[in-house]
């Protein structure tokens, strides 16, 4: 085999970026990209239709509004380490495509911007980590524009996130006035200047802070001042850097920069590499699964149609969780009981793609998916059996009826609308008397209908009406044996079915859902679907 595999998956770091929009967070991304020398200009993320795009963002409609709509994932080296960054949509209505790439995921950054502190986003994108115990690390953003108090931001993000902070290093004013940041384990001050955008950092002094006199020659004497009273403050209020609790997402360690002039970014990214975890071992229906100590397993997180345009194709994302990948070996598909071969292995960077012969524990790898992944399956060696935990699915909160507008192209319509759907974004239900005529889309955020609508008409040619319906609940119909007829719902109710066939109903009003229950007896609602 040439490598102990053991070695390449102790060398690996796999995390997400979460913020919410603005933060900073795709500038962030291509600056990691920069040190990593995977691109050498950083693009512009917004700006004029001529500029150069993130590298993290594909779609068009990400293009035209400057927000990421799907997660991407990247890879890169950098300091004998192989880091997979899993970029992720800071806009809320796309949050449930977040909470999968979370899953995938060993560690979180969060980016917060200096000046607004915790949002709202960030709240939600934080339980979820929360609920996983997933190790959180804090990047506090845009340092160079004028910021909140510094213990008042660190203040907020304990009492809105729950999560003790520990600053690792701590910022010398902000704005105009933005000198550089104090390293709090090394002593020393390393100073700021502007440096061309898009370019590796400049050429930081560090000044040991017990030199005194050149301490304050470099950051006037007031400055220097203000920083030996907060750092005397710092010692005796903030959390003791502990490792096992920044590993059990008790602790965040907290860094200051700003990712847009480049400064902090490097030393954050040294500071997080040696604090993250590898990959470790993940719960299966037959206990842990070690990282090192098995042979190859998977699961899919993401399944993406029309990376490609031109050649109109469907990835399934997947994270390697265990062993070692190797291009045409045979797996076990084990929800379709299937051995097979993973065809077209590839990791992608934004739209470009490298074929890859092997992966390791962490690793992130895209296959083409001829339509028999879904989203939570497990893959492993052939003569091994079991799976991954699954990936919660939310339940929609708007809905729609889709109305086609051309009825010749019927069979596009109904081959996009599925694709869209196995990707996660949506869900479809039909009338339960109804064919594929009758159709309601259900989604997260609102902003999800724009990109349906958008992807049917540019990847499927395909034009289509959306006709907003009132309801905002959804329960599926637990009890197998039920005769709908005889069901006595309320005036607001519709009786629906998913992809699966489940039956379930959505109602407008919250009280409807418990008056159907008393008027039902024996009835079993649930807001979560069936696999």
């Amino acid at each position: 085999m040439g490598i102990d595999y053991t070695q390449e998956i102790h060398r690996r770091r796999t995390f997400a970026i979460i913020s919410h929009p603005d933060a900073g967070k795709t500038t962030l991304t291509e600056k990691f990209l920069l040190y990593g020398g995977a691109i050498n200009l950083a693009g512009s993320v917004k700006g004029k239709a001529t500029a150069r795009h993130a590298v993290s963002d594909w779609m068009e409609i990400e293009k035209e509004r400057g927000i990421s709509v799907t997660s991407s994932v990247l890879q890169f080296e950098y300091g004998g380490y192989c880091i997979n960054i899993l970029d992720t949509p800071g806009h809320q209505d796309f949050s449930e495509d977040t909470y999968r790439t979370l899953m995938a995921a060993d560690s979180a950054v969060m980016v917060i911007d200096a000046s607004k502190g915790v949002e709202a986003q960030t709240r939600k994108l934080f339980k979820v980590c929360v609920m996983r115990k997933i190790p959180i690390f804090t990047f506090i953003n845009k340092l160079d524009r004028d910021a909140n108090d510094t213990f008042e931001l660190l203040d907020e993000i304990e009492k809105e996130l729950g999560i003790a902070t520990c600053p690792v290093n701590w910022p010398i004013g902000c704005g105009k006035g933005f000198k550089g940041v104090y390293d709090r384990k090394r002593e020393c001050i390393i100073t700021y200047e502007d440096t061309q955008k898009g370019t590796r950092e400049g050429e930081s002094r560090e000044i040991p802070v017990s030199q005194e006199g050149q301490a304050a020659a470099a950051l006037g004497e007031e400055a220097f001042a203000r920083l030996q009273e907060e750092i005397e403050l710092l010692d005796g209020a903030s959390a003791e850097f502990d490792l096992e609790q920044v590993q059990s997402g008790i602790l965040t360690p907290v860094f200051f920069g700003s990712a847009l002039t480049n400064f902090g970014v490097e030393i954050f990214l040294k500071y997080f590499l040696e604090m993250a975890t590898p990959p470790l071992p993940r719960r299966a229906d037959v206990g842990l699964i070690d990282p090192a100590e098995r042979g190859f397993s998977a699961f899919v997180f993401k399944i993406q149609a029309n990376m490609n345009r031109a050649h109109r194709d469907r990835i399934a994302f997947m994270r390697i969780c265990s062993g070692r990948f190797d291009a045409g070996e045979e797996v076990r598909h084990v929800q379709g009981n299937k051995v097979m071969r993973l065809s077209q292995p590839q990791q992608i960077m934004a739209s470009d793609r490298k074929v890859v012969e092997e992966a390791y524990a962490g690793d992130i790898i895209g296959v083409f998916d001829p339509g028999i992944f879904s989203i939570g399956d497990t893959v492993c060696m052939p003569k091994e059996h079991f799976t991954y935990e699954g990936i919660p699915t939310f339940a929609p909160e708007h809905f729609a009826r889709v109305r086609q507008m051309d009825t010749m192209k019927r069979k596009q319509f109904v081959k996009g609308i599925n694709q869209i759907a196995q990707e996660g974004a949506i869900q479809i239900f039909q009338e339960l008397s109804a064919g594929m005529e009758e159709i309601i889309v259900g989604v997260v955020g609102v902003l999800q209908f724009d990109v349906l609508k958008y992807r049917l008409e540019n990847e499927y040619n395909v034009e289509i009406r959306l006709e907003n319906l009132p309801y905002e609940h959804i329960r599926w119909i637990e009890n197998r044996d039920l005769d709908l007829d005889a069901l006595t719902g309320t005036s607001d109710m519709k009786k629906v079915k998913d992809m699966k066939g489940n039956p379930l109903l959505l109602f407008v009003n919250a009280w409807s859902v418990g008056m159907t229950i008393d008027r039902n007896e024996g009835l079993v609602l649930s807001e979560f679907g069936r696999d």
